[in-house]
């Protein structure tokens, strides 16, 4: 929606959130089971979680990016709003 209304990308934040805690912790939070595989879709997440199973701990990593809008000036003298 940005990028349609004319911003421009100004830096892709590779590690916006990260959520790194103990496995009892995400099953806690999440209601869910983590047996066997490493990676995990998380409902309403944007990105899957990382179980490491040997440490008990996983992690959650999301990017973002940011965008700039130019924001024109008003004229010359025009009231303030």
């Amino acid at each position: 929606m940005h990028w349609r209304l004319g911003a421009r990308v100004v830096r892709i934040a590779r590690r916006a959130m990260v959520v790194e805690a103990p496995l009892a912790s995400w099953e806690e939070w999440t209601g869910l089971a983590f047996p066997e595989r490493p990676r995990y879709v998380m409902p309403g997440a944007f990105n899957l979680v990382t179980i490491d199973r040997a440490r008990r701990r996983g992690l959650y990593v999301e990017p973002n990016v940011w965008m700039r809008h130019a924001v024109p000036r008003p004229p010359r003298g025009a009231p303030e709003k």
